[in-house]
């Protein structure tokens, strides 16, 4: 299917616990958010396959794909458009014989020499980062900034969304650097409005 990486919502059960998690990608989608990544590292497969067929029925419609963070049977059990995985998670070939040809499958890049190795092929799109630091990840690696974006942006061959740290007051930075687009986590995720929050990266 087709997909439109600008704005790139990376979904955190904790940080959307006040507002509920459906409401706040109902409400960011509303807003502007194009893409949407389910992550909860701590969730059981049974309670996240429950929730990600929540959120494909909350975006039928809406033509706002629905993709899984690493997990493979989750995705495949809920109907999900995809999968992204991390250089050690789930394998990019073994995903997309499960997924089939039309699975929207991403992976995390972040060097030159990871973005070399990947199996471009196989990919739909990369994520690129972190750009800074980030909280929300206490395990990424070091921090690439806007230089070492726009070289792996430069050398990337796939549709590529930046992630890490990133706010709405970074959305031109990232588009001069080169990628398609930002993901983002706590910058929707957890804010008291989300329809606002997802709005504030449209703005010139």
């Amino acid at each position: 299917m087709r997909f439109d990486l600008s704005l790139y919502l990376v979904t955190d059960a904790q940080l959307c616990k006040a507002a509920g998690l459906e409401r706040t990608v109902i409400e960011a989608v509303k807003g502007g958010v194009s893409f949407v990544q389910l992550r909860d590292k701590h969730a059981s497969d049974t309670d996240m396959i429950e929730q990600a067929k929540r959120l494909k029925a909350a975006l039928a419609g809406s033509g706002v794909p629905l993709v899984i963070n690493d997990r493979l049977n989750v995705a495949l059990q809920s109907g999900a458009d995809g999968l992204h995985v991390g250089q050690s998670d789930t394998a990019v070939q073994e995903a997309r014989t499960a997924m089939g040809p039309e699975a929207i499958i991403g992976l995390s890049i972040n060097t030159l020499e990871q973005l070399h190795a990947a199996p471009v092929a196989l990919l739909d799109y990369v994520g690129l980062g972190p750009v800074f630091a980030t909280q929300s990840k206490q395990d990424h690696a070091k921090p690439l900034g806007f230089e070492g974006l726009a070289q792996l942006a430069a050398a990337c061959t796939l549709p590529s969304v930046a992630i890490g740290g990133l706010k709405a007051d970074h959305a031109q930075q990232v588009v001069a650097a080169g990628a398609n687009g930002l993901a983002v986590i706590s910058a929707i995720c957890g804010q008291p409005d989300p329809y606002q929050a997802a709005r504030a990266f449209a703005r010139p």
